[in-house]
């Protein structure tokens, strides 16, 4: 990365985004890898131990499931990039924890942060948008909340890489094309 930048990085599940976005973290002289996962039960605290060994010791780590933006505020300064894994995980807690929560207001304040300080981003979040049509309600709103919240971060990005396959796609640069 060249200068502070803020780089999205979506895709499916076990799509490689994580591996990608480390890749990416790995120029940092001073990284801190956020992570928003709860361990609720035995497969997900296995993700969570697997992403732990995945990473550099010397990483900084905040783990924050829902106070993410203040969380992040206290401890961004020092660090020259910051690897924040994921975003699908925080807008769903987000909802479960309140319903009505004003999710725009809270990527505005996720990005104001960004804006504020001197680190590079890498932000990681799932496009759930091509699957199938969740069947409850609780799914479906929260596929087009999610959904809505990318698009909030991606129009601010600098870059955003759609991964397949473990393969990276740079979705900004192909947007750039079709418009020229």
């Amino acid at each position: 990365m060249v200068g502070k930048q803020l780089t999205l990085v979506l895709g499916g599940a076990r799509a490689g985004k994580s591996t990608y976005a480390q890749r990416l973290a790995e120029v940092g002289e001073r990284v801190l890898f956020v992570a928003t996962a709860e361990a609720r039960d035995a497969e997900m605290s296995a993700r969570i131990v697997a992403h732990q060994a995945s990473r550099p010791a010397e990483w900084g780590t905040l783990e924050e499931p829902l106070d993410l933006v203040s969380a992040m505020a206290r401890e961004v300064s020092g660090y020259d990039t910051v690897l924040l894994d994921c975003l699908t995980l925080w807008v769903s807690n987000l909802m479960l924890d309140d319903p009505d929560v004003d999710l725009p207001a809270q990527a505005e304040w996720l990005l104001e942060l960004y804006r504020e300080q001197d680190a590079s981003w890498i932000v990681v979040s799932n496009e759930v948008g091509l699957g199938v049509v969740p069947a409850t309600k609780l799914g479906r709103v929260y596929a087009d909340e999610l959904g809505r919240f990318n698009q909030i971060v991606a129009a601010e990005a600098d870059e955003v890489w759609f991964m397949a396959a473990g393969l990276p796609l740079n979705l900004k640069a192909l947007s750039r094309d079709s418009t020229a």
